[in-house]
């Protein structure tokens, strides 16, 4: 079975944020734009009167977010992934506010209201580890609704060289909720968990950017699944008909 052993601090402070991203209250910076390359004229000139080259693409550059209720098994998974890629590693919870950590201590659910900024700090923090040079980067965030993926979809739109992916780890309510209740010195209560799944949007077929995972088997399986799916994603190898 999975761990989820993330420690939040309960002394009234905030976990410290990355680089670029300052304590609560935050202003989120605007998501940078790319040049793109100049475009040739259709008789092959540049409008500078030079030939044109070879246009050099860049590489790609991978977005992975481990999602799911409280329970699966997110930072587990999103932790092995990052180690076995060489890739930084974004715990989501560190982004939340203290308000919304206050919130969620009292067993109050987080509003849609509660979570937008928090969405958004994620999906700028992501795109400045991948401006760091890094090829990728693996984040947990429960995303448990669509519009919440949507905040984080938009990534690739500023960036044409962004690959952005979700890991869905699906495991039923019964399930998660034992996992929350052995944890210990952790926020997010058990009756957290029938709250979460009030709301949880699992994701539909169209959301062809999403793996779904079953996370009820034993960890080191789900783990090596989780790695083989992702390495066959980013290198456009077809899945097996058995994990689609």
């Amino acid at each position: 079975m999975l761990s989820y052993d993330t420690p939040v601090s309960m002394n009234g402070q905030r976990p410290p944020a990355p680089p670029n991203l300052s304590a609560t209250p935050r202003t989120i910076p605007p998501t940078p734009k790319v040049a793109l390359p100049t475009q040739s004229l259709s008789n092959g000139v540049h409008t500078n009167g030079v030939a044109p080259g070879p246009v050099q693409m860049p590489e790609e550059r991978h977005i992975w977010l481990v999602t799911g209720p409280a329970g699966c098994g997110k930072s587990t998974v999103a932790k092995f992934l990052a180690d076995a890629l060489h890739w930084p590693y974004i715990e989501g919870d560190e982004y939340h506010p203290q308000a919304n950590v206050d919130k969620m201590s009292a067993g109050i659910p987080l509003t849609d209201a509660d979570r937008w900024d928090w969405l958004t700090a994620l999906r700028e923090a992501s795109i400045h580890e991948l401006d760091e040079g890094h090829e990728g980067v693996v984040l947990t965030c429960s995303a448990l609704k669509r519009k919440y993926r949507d905040v984080i979809r938009v990534a690739p739109y500023f960036f044409h060289n962004i690959r952005l992916h979700f890991i869905y780890l699906d495991a039923p309510e019964e399930v998660l909720l034992q996992r929350v209740l052995a944890r210990k010195n952790h926020y997010m209560g058990a009756n957290m968990v029938h709250s979460q799944f009030d709301i949880l949007e699992r994701p539909t077929k169209d959301e062809v950017d999403v793996l779904s995972i079953d996370v009820s088997r034993p960890a080191d399986v789900v783990m090596t699944e989780a790695l083989d799916r992702v390495l066959r994603t980013i290198s456009n190898d077809p899945e097996p008909d058995s994990q689609k």
